[in-house]
């Protein structure tokens, strides 16, 4: 009997860990999925593109590591075009990545990088603010990363303009 019980509570214990972890894991695959973001950049007309890149897959054979859409660099403004998409996942952030052609997370780790926010959405466009002063030229790439597990999600290298 005392026995049962200790091997009850255990497995008690260790299933609301799992559950609790996995619980982590798939929230925002259930409940965010669904939140397109819309915004706008003001006064676009008016605005002068620095550079403009499009997202990628890193990994063609990771199917939860996805990425896809523009992104539009302006002065003060990096904006997330209204086709972008992500595969979604917990604490995503924008990086502005000081390497080109970034491919796995080991390019992200040993470049200097710009962190911008907390992505708020898994699709739609999205806008983040650029720091003032900060020298664009020295960031050659977009990066979507995934926080919780130190991992790439979708890079985009940037072209710039003039």
């Amino acid at each position: 009997m005392k026995k049962t019980i200790i091997i009850f509570l255990i497995g008690g214990i260790f299933g609301s860990g799992a559950g609790f972890v996995l619980g982590i894991f798939f929230y925002p695959f259930i409940f965010l999925n669904d939140i397109v973001a819309s915004d706008t950049v003001e006064n676009r007309e008016l605005k002068t593109i620095v550079a403009d890149g499009t997202f990628i897959q890193a990994n063609p054979n990771d199917p939860v590591h996805y990425g896809k859409g523009a992104v539009t660099i302006f002065k003060d403004v990096l904006h997330l075009g209204k086709a972008f998409e992500v595969g979604p996942g917990p604490k995503y952030k924008v990086l502005l990545v000081e390497t080109a052609s970034i491919k796995e997370s080991a390019d992200v780790k040993k470049s200097n990088f710009v962190d911008l926010g907390m992505l708020r959405a898994f699709k739609g466009s999205q806008n983040y603010k650029i720091p003032a002063n900060l020298d664009l030229k020295k960031y050659k790439s977009v990066a979507i990363w995934c926080e919780t597990f130190s991992a790439l999600i979708s890079p985009a290298t940037l072209d710039f303009r003039k």
